[in-house]
């Protein structure tokens, strides 16, 4: 198993798992590799250095100080973090969000935490009615299964 350190075109960096350097080279021209951030298919190979694991820690090892993260991991990390809790609290209702939304605004069912999706007609329609929504653009990883 390789593992990759990538790069997508808008510098978000993360881990990529290959079975080898080939196989790697095949998925991005293929275009099945994307970033889960921003879902990108614009993907590069940092270079990384070799990890050698001798079965203890070199002399030192705990005093060597850490890469710093790059500017904005901390605020994507937390971001995702927030966005997956949001998910496990919520009923995700596809597309039938804008009809529940309107029956828990008018008391038809009670009240509870949904997501889904509307079309910007039917998001048009929930606001001219007041019915408040918060339109949250969701990272491909947070969507689907991460293998």
């Amino acid at each position: 198993m390789k593992v990759f350190d990538l790069t997508c075109g808008t510098g978000h960096r993360f881990e990529g798992w290959f079975a080898s350097a080939e196989q790697f080279v095949a998925q991005c021209e293929a275009l099945e590799v994307h970033c889960p951030l921003c879902d990108s298919a614009e993907i590069r190979r940092e270079p990384s250095a070799s990890r050698l694991n001798f079965g203890g820690d070199a002399p030192g090892a705990s005093q060597r100080r850490t890469p710093q993260e790059p500017a904005g991991a901390t605020l994507e990390a937390t971001v995702m973090g927030h966005l997956r809790r949001m998910i496990a609290r919520t009923e995700d209702v596809g597309p039938r969000f804008a009809e529940e939304a309107r029956r828990i605004h008018y008391e038809e069912v009670p009240t509870r935490p949904i997501r889904g999706t509307a079309t910007d007609r039917e998001r048009r329609d929930l606001h001219d009615e007041g019915i408040e929504i918060v339109d949250i653009p969701m990272p491909r990883a947070l969507t689907e299964t991460m293998q």
